[in-house]
C-alpha cells in the first residue's frame, strides 16, 4: 500500500472489543472425578466434577460460581454433565459465556432408595448432612484464589430433589448464595410422599416462616437474594402448584410489596412472569414451560433422556442471564461507555477520534493508546462528548491501538480497540509463524517462534503492548514481573531494513497461582501442633477456615487440604 492508498484507509472499531483485568484461564472442559469431603450423616465422600472456563469473566473482573445439583435417579457424571460429550444439563456454552465455575456434585449415600439429596431432612442447620458438604464445596472453591470467585457471585440450581435442596440452602445460607434456580422442586417443608399434591397447610406463609427461621442471624441477607423458579406444565410427578408456591414463599421472605410485571413468552415453549419490588428491582421469575415433564430443561445442545429434556427452554441460558442481570451484591457504579473510536492516516500523521456517554456526568478525560514503530500512550487526548487528535511524524509501520473514557469521579469505561492499520508503505517481511507458549511460573510465561525469512530481529507483544526494550536477536523471550493467576495475550513482530512487520497470531497464556495445594492426614493434635490447626475450647479447628475437626486429641485423625499460605479446609485439593 502507498502513502496514498494508505491516506484514504480508515481503520474504524463499529464493533469494539472490552479489555478487561484478566484472571487465570481454566482448561475449558470438565474435570475427572473429584473426591471432595466426607459425609459424617449420609456416610460416604463427596464427589462430582467441576468446570472451569478458558474465557474470562463478564462482571466486575471476577468469576461467577455456579452449584448445580442432580435429581433423583440421576448422577453429576450420566446426567449434568454427560461424561466427556459436555452435553448432559447442558452448561458448557452458558459457563462459556459468562466465565463461570460450574460445580456438579453427586449425592452421598443414598437417600429415599434413588440417590437424591436430604431436602426432606429435619436438620437445616449449615452443619449437617449435604448442607455440611455442599457448603464446604463451595468455601473451597471460594477460598482459592485461582478461580478468583467473586463471593458476591454465588448461585445454587437444581432439578426436583436437587431444585428442593437448592430452596434449602437459598434459606439456610442466604449470605452464600446471590441467586437461587428452582427446578420442580417441592417445597423443602412438605415429605417426601406429599410431592405429588400440595398438602393441606402447606402455603407461600408457611413456607417463608421456615425459610426465615432456617436463615436464623443471616435473614438479613434476603435483601439481596433473588429467586428463578421454573417447572413443566406436564409434569405429574412433582405438583405443578409447588412452582408458583416456592416464588411467592420467596417474595415473602424478602419483603416489601411487588409488582407483577407483565408474561412473557419463552422460546421454544412456555411464559415468563417477573416479580418487581418496589425498588423497580427483578427479584423473583416464573417460568411455565409448555410440554415439559418432569425434568430438566437443556435446550438445544443438552442430552435428551432420563429427566434431561433438550426440545424446550435452555434454562442454563435463562437462568445465567436473570442472574447476571438482576444480581443485587455487585456494585456497578456507572462509567463512560465508549461509542466509537477509529484512526485514519494521511502521510506519516495519524488521526484517532472517539466518542463516549456518561449517564449523568461527563466524560473527564480520553486515553489513547497506539502500539507499532512510534508508539503513543496519551492520557489527555481530549474530554467531553467526543474528540480528535492528530498524532504526526509515525514511522513507517504496523499499529494497532485502544481508546478509553474516564468520568469525573475517576470510573474507567472498557477500551474500544482500533483494529490493525498501516503507516506509509507495507514492510515486505511477513511476521513470524509458530509463536507458542512454553514454561510458566507465577510471574514469567516463556515464550518461542519460528525465524522469519529476512528478519534481524523481533518485538514482541503483551496484550498489544511492546515489551522488549531493545530489538530481540533470538527466537524466543521470557516476559517477566507478571502477575500471578492472570492470563495474557501475546503476538511477535519481525524486524528488518528499518521496518517492521505485522503481528503475529496471537497466543494467551496463564501465570501459575504460585502455590501448589497439598494434603496432610494426622492426628488432629498433631496439626495443632504443627500450626495447620489451633486449639478453641478442647476442640481443634483448621487455620484460615475454622472448621471445626472434632476434638484436639490422637484420637481424632483429619484430612486437610492447604488451599492457600495459611489457610485449610477439611478434606482434599479442590
Amino acid at each position: 500500500m502507498n502513502r496514498a492508498a494508505a491516506a484514504a484507509c480508515l481503520a474504524v472499531c463499529a464493533s469494539w472489543t472490552p479489555v478487561q483485568a484478566q484472571v487465570q484461564a481454566g482448561p475449558g472442559s470438565w474435570s475427572a472425578n473429584q473426591a471432595w469431603a466426607t459425609d459424617t450423616t449420609n456416610g460416604g465422600a463427596l464427589t462430582g466434577y467441576y468446570y472451569w472456563p478458558a474465557t474470562q469473566p463478564v462482571l466486575d473482573g471476577k468469576r461467577a460460581l455456579v452449584l448445580v445439583l442432580h435429581g433423583c435417579a440421576q448422577t453429576a457424571g450420566n446426567d449434568v454433565i454427560d461424561g466427556a460429550s459436555d452435553k448432559g444439563y447442558n452448561w458448557k456454552a452458558a459457563a462459556d459465556q459468562y466465565g463461570a465455575v460450574i460445580l456438579a456434585p453427586n449425592a452421598t449415600g443414598n437417600l429415599y432408595s434413588a440417590h437424591c439429596w436430604d431436602w426432606a431432612a429435619a436438620n437445616r442447620s449449615r452443619g449437617y448432612g449435604h448442607n455440611a458438604v455442599l457448603l464446604d464445596l463451595v468455601n473451597r472453591f471460594v477460598s482459592n484464589p485461582q478461580y478468583a470467585i467473586d463471593p458476591k457471585q454465588v448461585y445454587v440450581t437444581g432439578l426436583s430433589s436437587g431444585g428442593a435442596k437448592t430452596m434449602v440452602l437459598g434459606c439456610v445460607a442466604p449470605d452464600i448464595f446471590a441467586g437461587i434456580g428452582i427446578n420442580a422442586g417441592p417445597a423443602p417443608t412438605v415429605s417426601t410422599s406429599q410431592i405429588s399434591m400440595v398438602p393441606s397447610g402447606t402455603t407461600a406463609a408457611s413456607v417463608a416462616s421456615n425459610c426465615s427461621a432456617w436463615a436464623g442471624s443471616n435473614a438479613g441477607h434476603f435483601s439481596t437474594q433473588i429467586a428463578s423458579v421454573i417447572w413443566g406444565a406436564s409434569d405429574y410427578t412433582v405438583a405443578q402448584a409447588y412452582g408458583p408456591l416456592d416464588a411467592a414463599a420467596m417474595r415473602q421472605v424478602y419483603g416489601g410489596a411487588y409488582t407483577k410485571g407483565a408474561t412473557a413468552t419463552v422460546p421454544t415453549g412456555g411464559s415468563n412472569t417477573p416479580y418487581l419490588d418496589a425498588n423497580g428491582k427483578l427479584r423473583t421469575s416464573e417460568i411455565a414451560v409448555s410440554g415439559l415433564a418432569h425434568a430438566w430443561p437443556a435446550g438445544s445442545g443438552g442430552q435428551n433422556s432420563n429427566y434431561v429434556n433438550a426440545s424446550t427452554v435452555n434454562y442454563p441460558s435463562f437462568v445465567m442471564d436473570f442472574w447476571f442481570k438482576n444480581n443485587l451484591r455487585v456494585a456497578r457504579a456507572p462509567a463512560p461507555a465508549m461509542s466509537a473510536c477509529s484512526a485514519s492516516v494521511s502521510g506519516s500523521t495519524v488521526t484517532v477520534n472517539g466518542a463516549a456517554t456518561v449517564a449523568g456526568g461527563s466524560v473527564a478525560s480520553y486515553r489513547v493508546v497506539l502500539s507499532g514503530p512510534s508508539p503513543v500512550d496519551d492520557a489527555a487526548a481530549g474530554s467531553g462528548a467526543s474528540f480528535s487528535k492528530a498524532y504526526g511524524a509515525r514511522a513507517d509501520g504496523y499499529y494497532t491501538g485502544s481508546v478509553t473514557a474516564t468520568g469525573g469521579t475517576g470510573q474507567v469505561s472498557a477500551a474500544c480497540a482500533i483494529p490493525q492499520f498501516l503507516v506509509g508503505t507495507a514492510p515486505a517481511l511477513q511476521p513470524p509463524a509458530g509463536l507458542a507458549v512454553g514454561a510458566r511460573t507465577a510471574n514469567s510465561i516463556a515464550l518461542s517462534w519460528n525465524a522469519a525469512g529476512g528478519a534481524t530481529g523481533y518485538n514482541v507483544y503483551r496484550n498489544g503492548t511492546k515489551v522488549n526494550a531493545s530489538a530481540l536477536t533470538a527466537t524466543g523471550y521470557t516476559d517477566t514481573g507478571l502477575a500471578a493467576s492472570t492470563s495474557y495475550t501475546y503476538q511477535v513482530s519481525a524486524l528488518g531494513n528499518g521496518v517492521e512487520s505485522a503481528l503475529s497470531g496471537a497466543v494467551s497464556a496463564s501465570t501459575t497461582s504460585g502455590f501448589a495445594c497439598s494434603v496432610t492426614t494426622a492426628s488432629n493434635y498433631a496439626h495443632v501442633q504443627a500450626g495447620r490447626a489451633h486449639n478453641s475450647g478442647g476442640y481443634a479447628l483448621a487455620n484460615g477456615s475454622n472448621q471445626n475437626m472434632g476434638l484436639n486429641n490422637t484420637f481424632y485423625t483429619t484430612t486437610l487440604a492447604q488451599t492457600a499460605a495459611g489457610y485449610y479446609v477439611i478434606g482434599n485439593c479442590p
